[in-house]
């Protein structure tokens, strides 16, 4: 089986990045992958893993250890799971420091108030003592950020953040990401299915399909001049504001590849209504259409059909 393969992914100092596609894709793996938390069965093999002056791939574990959770935070998908329900929030807040920093006592309860503050956190003196099912979906979440930022991290994980949050939730957590990164200035990578989060959230996007990167481009660039079948059928499957024109949705036909035997060729093809006898037979290379923008497709050949994005066409 093979999660993610080929896949190059750079994040510049104070920059957000995100990774989109739908589930199985490999938006996730790829991220537990460099930070070392995949069961032991499985093998991550990369030419390079580097992070700031250091190589992820060539660290002993003691190493990774002291480098996840102070310089390189993460907020998990489901807060509910990744809390421990056997402690309180304070003692979940104050570990981070207590490993990374040293600090202990009154001085490490001061600094985990401090934190609960920083993410807008309702009478934080009143829920350090609590357990996470004393709180709310959106106040769980504010503390995973807390946890994730507690030692200063320079980069910041959010996977799929603002997942079973109603949308006012939503819109204050992504609030609250983006006022913490610029106060902070870390580099955020924001992994997630809804294109609606990235266009608010980010400036360079990266498309996954099938374990490998389909599309990547600037914000601009994905939304408005995507060349990918994949991009095209993410984009016609946003909702469209109540408008006399408004265009019904148009879902993606078909089921994701199984990764257990990944396809000889493109992994959209079986889906692309545009697949070509090629797109079976071996994956399309990387084509560079400017410095940010590039996408993995046979449609890119200049001898393949013209076929373009439109916004009420394709």
């Amino acid at each position: 089986m093979q999660a993610v393969r080929g896949v190059t992914l750079r994040v510049a100092e104070g920059e957000t990045v995100g990774i989109v596609g739908e589930s199985g894709s490999g938006k996730s793996v790829l991220m537990l992958s460099l930070l070392g938390l995949l069961p032991d069965n499985a093998q991550v093999r990369a030419q390079a893993m580097r992070f700031a002056d250091g190589d992820l791939g060539a660290m002993s574990g003691r190493e990774k250890r002291r480098l996840l959770g102070s310089r390189i935070g993460m907020v998990f998908q489901d807060p509910m799971t990744s809390l421990n329900p056997l402690f309180t929030v304070e003692q979940q807040l104050t570990e981070p420091l207590r490993i990374h920093q040293g600090l202990r006592g009154a001085k490490a309860r001061a600094r985990a108030l401090d934190l609960l503050r920083m993410v807008d956190m309702p009478s934080p003196e009143n829920r350090l003592k609590q357990y996470p099912h004393e709180f709310s979906g959106g106040m769980r979440q504010r503390v995973m950020i807390a946890i994730a930022i507690a030692c200063g991290p320079r980069l910041i994980i959010a996977d799929e953040p603002t997942t079973a949050l109603d949308v006012t939730i939503q819109a204050q957590i992504l609030d609250l990401l983006r006022n913490l990164q610029k106060e902070l200035g870390t580099s955020t990578i924001l992994i997630t299915h809804d294109l609606g989060v990235i266009s608010s959230m980010c400036r360079r996007v990266v498309v996954m399909y099938g374990g490998i990167v389909a599309e990547e481009g600037s914000l601009d660039e994905i939304f408005y001049s995507p060349r990918h079948p994949y991009t095209w059928g993410l984009l016609r499957s946003i909702p469209e504001a109540e408008t006399e024109h408004r265009l019904p949705l148009v879902p993606i036909p078909g089921s994701p590849p199984d990764m257990l035997a990944p396809p000889q060729g493109c992994p959209f093809a079986p889906r692309c209504r545009h697949a070509m006898p090629v797109c079976l037979r071996c994956a399309a290379p990387e084509t560079e259409l400017s410095p940010t923008h590039k996408v993995r497709c046979h449609l890119t050949h200049p001898a393949a059909p013209q076929v373009r994005w439109e916004k009420e066409g394709l």
